[in-house]
């Protein structure tokens, strides 16, 4: 297993939040550990899936082929998260993010996750455009 970087918030070009739901807990009183994938999804989907500029080539969708999480800390009830989202690769017809998540300022956990646009008729990957590619660049990381 690789060791995903700990970064502050502030050093991911892109930020957003979730509210934390009571159906998210667990008996232990805690947020579930496997809710934490809906809260990356947040991120992802937000920059994948913006409105104004579509990323997508029409007839695609993008799956996730890969993600891998570090559990930090838990997450407490009620409240919400800072995700901090960005990009380490751009690859042909795939994306790689990584992301961490904040509760009161402090990182409970990263991720690491790769998507990948996949034609909805063939199921087989298909290149990103050039213009997708071209806005995906603003959210990548070492700027």
């Amino acid at each position: 297993m690789r060791s995903i970087p700990k970064l502050n918030l502030n050093e991911f070009p892109y930020i957003t939040h979730d509210k934390l739901r009571y159906g998210d807990t667990d008996k232990q009183g805690h947020v579930n550990n496997a809710v934490f994938t809906t809260f990356y999804e947040t991120g992802r989907v937000e920059i994948v899936y913006e409105p104004k500029h579509h990323i997508l080539n029409e007839n695609c969708s993008f799956v996730i082929a890969h993600i891998e999480m570090n559990f930090i800390a838990e997450i407490h009830w009620p409240g919400k998260l800072e995700i901090g989202t960005g990009i380490t690769k751009i690859g042909n017809s795939s994306v790689t993010f990584l992301q961490s998540l904040y509760q009161d300022g402090k990182l409970v956990s990263t991720s690491e996750s790769v998507l990948v646009q996949v034609n909805n008729d063939t199921k087989k990957s298909e290149a990103l455009s050039e213009d997708s590619k071209n806005r995906l660049e603003k959210y990548m990381m070492n700027r």
